[in-house]
């Protein structure tokens, strides 16, 4: 058996806390200037979002709630997860109707068996009769692009909305795709480094869309910690 004595806090076997630098602050190794880096990255990728473009894509979005429209919300991989998130957020926040095809796996995975992963999206809009009051908002890091088949299901879903006169809307990276090109409004996540184009605009997509559902032109009902602290 092991004399071992185990200090306060610590498993026996455990293996010992790495060694910090000179100021305590953890491991001397080079990861914390990576940590350093991306943070900078994130905040030079905040201070070039175009401000107009976001106002533009919140008054958009208050026209179409008011005139009666419903809210579709589009993604593919991590930006499905925040299509997901963000429904919620619109319904309950801002009292619009919203909803993401994704939400839905048996009938998103039996359209991709049966009818193909392009028309998985568009497909799913027709059976909810998407029409001119209606407006798409997508999140994704290319916006889409046809010439080099990426996210054709992004596109086919453009390609019908511009079909029925509903709007287009977004949140994207890179030259915006697709979306870019057909949109009212897009907001372009800037490319601060070519080696997190995809984690930088996956994370700001999250703040956007935060900002959306806490616009004046959008916001209804008060958040729960704030309306906690605010009864105080």
């Amino acid at each position: 058996m092991s004399t071992e004595k185990i200090s306060a806090g610590t498993l026996e076997g455990s293996p010992r806390p790495p060694a910090t630098d000179s100021a305590g602050q953890g491991p001397a190794s080079s990861t914390r200037s990576f940590v350093d880096l991306f943070l900078q990255e994130t905040l030079k990728a905040v201070k070039e979002i175009d401000a107009a473009s976001v106002d533009a894509l919140a008054l958009g979005l208050g026209r179409v709630r008011d005139g009666g429209g419903r809210l579709f919300i589009l993604g593919v991989g991590g930006s499905a997860g925040h299509a997901s998130h963000a429904v919620n957020d619109f319904r309950k926040i801002c009292g619009f109707e919203a909803y993401a095809p994704t939400d839905n796996v048996s009938e998103l995975t039996a359209r991709v068996n049966d009818e193909g992963w392009d028309t998985s999206f568009s497909e799913w809009l027709k059976v909810s009769r998407l029409d001119k009051r209606d407006a798409l908002l997508i999140f994704s890091v290319g916006g889409g692009n046809k010439e080099k088949n990426v996210s054709m299901n992004l596109v086919r879903a453009i390609d019908l909305a511009r079909e029925r006169g509903a709007a287009v809307f977004g949140v994207v990276g890179k030259d915006g795709g697709a979306t870019k090109t057909a949109a009212e409004a897009c907001v372009i996540i800037p490319t601060v480094s070519p080696d997190r184009i995809t984690p930088h605009t996956e994370g700001l997509c999250a703040v956007i869309w935060h900002l959306l559902v806490s616009h004046p032109s959008l916001k209804k009902s008060a958040t729960k910690w704030e309306s906690t602290e605010s009864a105080r």
